[in-house]
């Protein structure tokens, strides 16, 4: 075995100084001419049998490979099987002595660069060498270039999720600012009406105590509110799938019935909130639901600044809703058309105004992100996009139907727990 070699270079890495020539062969005289012929050209290393050669491409970056088919041991091919399992860029040059096509075939068919027959010439010899060397350079090369171009793509995907993750972060922090805003504002009021019955009043008892009693308890229920909102965005935030839950109806009517009356938008209007003749569980979670229909209420209390009628009332289906009634048009929208699961009973929760009714313009565009008809300071365009996202979750869907000075109507429909 000759112990003249260089240090392993870095997979990957193109060499700048001379290649690794590895010579196999179990006869010493061919091993000895050949390691003359190349050693001022090569870093030579020599080896007598399979064993030995796969030890050596084991520990040293090999280039060319020049290997005798008929070995003791392991055979030619079998080493050159070996080699390329190490490496796929080593070039192997087959020898021997007793050529038959089958060998050729075998040693071709397993990646052979060459395949020469003994005894071989100087000048046949060199050229199959320095081929074999230009193409495993050319190989290193292009690994080389491949890998940067991964890495490329790799720093590329890495920076489009960050900006994504960044994007999507932002959209979810806005949308929990907007959805506490609504709980915010009922417990601001909340506050401000115990606030005035502890300072108009020296002693506080009887009826007045049942009373800040029973605004402290819708006060912790907002809070609780809050606090739901909260963990379920941060759910969502970790890409953890929302618990499928449900609700009854009723009780979802009266507390939005009782928060709205607390409501800036609600005074001066006529606001009717009905609840069903007999209650039904929704498969919906009860902050979304709660969430939904405060987002529609207040935006139907909000859609003129004149004095209106707002209803918000509640209806149980036997049959499938007939969605193709309800092609998108000028006066009307069904969203989430595709993932709406139109599973009887359903529920339909209906939030109607005699307002100024939606232009056809802003129909076509209400519920994308980010897009409002308010000025700056009192919209973000977000509400109807979250309303839009809980429906979907819950594998709901959402009809809307207006025109010009005919008010709006808004239809939420909802699977029941049979």
């Amino acid at each position: 075995m000759d112990t003249t070699s260089k240090p392993p270079t870095p997979p990957g890495a193109v060499a700048t100084a001379k290649p690794t020539l590895l010579i196999v062969d179990d006869e010493e005289g061919p091993r000895q001419s050949l390691r003359i012929v190349f050693k001022n050209d090569y870093h030579v290393l020599v080896a007598s049998d399979g064993l030995e050669a796969i030890m050596l491409a084991r520990s040293h970056e090999i280039s060319v490979v020049v290997c005798d088919i008929m070995m003791l041991g392991m055979s030619g091919v079998e080493v050159l099987k070996e080699l390329k399992q190490i490496d796929p860029v080593i070039e192997v040059i087959m020898l021997t002595a007793f050529e038959t096509i089958e060998t050729a075939r075998q040693a071709l068919r397993h990646g052979a660069s060459d395949y020469l027959n003994k005894p071989f010439d100087i000048p046949t010899i060199r050229a199959a060498v320095a081929h074999a060397a230009q193409k495993h350079r050319a190989a290193i090369e292009f690994r080389q270039s491949n890998q940067q171009l991964q890495d490329l793509h790799r720093v590329i995907h890495d920076q489009r999720v960050r900006e994504e993750m960044a994007r999507t972060q932002g959209e979810i922090y806005a949308s929990v600012l907007h959805d506490i805003n609504s709980p915010l504002t009922i417990i601001s009021g909340f506050v401000e009406l115990i606030n005035r019955s502890m300072q108009n009043t020296a002693r506080v008892e009887g009826q007045q105590l049942e009373s800040l009693r029973d605004d402290l308890n819708k006060l912790n229920g907002q809070v609780d509110r809050c606090f739901e909102i909260s963990r379920r965005y941060l759910s969502f935030l970790h890409g953890q799938t929302p618990e499928k839950s449900q609700v009854g109806v009723n009780q979802i009517m009266s507390d939005l019935k009782e928060l709205l009356t607390r409501h800036p938008s609600a005074k001066g209007q006529q606001l009717t909130v009905n609840q069903l003749a007999e209650d039904v569980i929704a498969e919906i979670n009860g902050t979304d639901f709660l969430q939904i229909l405060l987002n529609l209420t207040i935006n139907a209390l909000q859609s003129t600044s004149h004095p209106h009628r707002v209803t918000v009332s509640c209806e149980l289906h036997p049959d499938a809703i007939d969605v193709e009634k309800f092609q998108d048009g000028p006066k009307q929208r069904m969203i989430n058309r595709e993932s709406f699961a139109n599973q009887t009973p359903i529920l339909t929760v209906t939030v109607e105004d005699d307002g100024p009714g939606i232009p056809t313009t802003v129909l076509a565009r209400m519920f994308e992100q980010r897009f409002t008809t308010k000025p700056p300071e009192h919209g973000t365009g977000l509400g109807l996009s979250i309303v839009k996202r809980l429906v979907r979750e819950a594998k709901g869907a959402i009809l809307i139907q207006s025109s010009p000075g005919a008010g709006a109507k808004f239809t939420i429909c909802l699977q029941t727990h049979s």
